[in-house]
């Protein structure tokens, strides 16, 4: 990955729907090599997907999740990430294994997979933190 992917890949970040033309003329050169680049891009992973932000006024949190230590913590952040309300898992280092970034309906939805999560085997601890204001970087 060079300047320019990083360069593409910081369009994109902001707005996914940002066109290749436009790309090409921010960045400095032509559409194909834009569109040459975010299809070698995906087919290599450094893309994993196109998605898309809301402002819902829905409920958004972290939740941060402890599992027992002889746990495969893969496994528990692949189901995870199944679940409906899961925008983002993380497998983190540090005092938690896993944090979830959740976009939950109101506070009853996001209280019912916090408890999703205690009631797995796995899982020893959860944290949750609300997400007050959030600002795209």
């Amino acid at each position: 990955m060079d300047d320019l992917d990083r360069s593409i890949l910081n369009i994109l970040r902001r707005d996914a729907r940002t066109p290749y033309t436009e790309i090409a003329e921010r960045v400095g050169t032509s559409e194909g090599t834009v569109r040459n680049r975010v299809e070698r891009m995906l087919e290599e992973g450094a893309i994993e997907r196109f998605t898309v932000a809301t402002r819902t006024g829905n409920v958004k949190a972290m939740v941060e999740v402890g599992v027992a230590v002889d746990v495969d913590t893969r496994a528990v952040s692949e189901s995870m990430a199944d679940w409906d309300a899961v925008d983002y898992v993380w497998q983190v280092s540090g005092d938690e294994d896993i944090v979830l970034v959740v976009d939950a309906t109101d506070t009853s939805a996001l209280n019912q997979l916090i408890t999703k999560a205690r009631e797995l085997d796995d899982v020893v601890s959860t944290k949750t933190r609300l997400i007050l204001n959030e600002r795209l970087g």
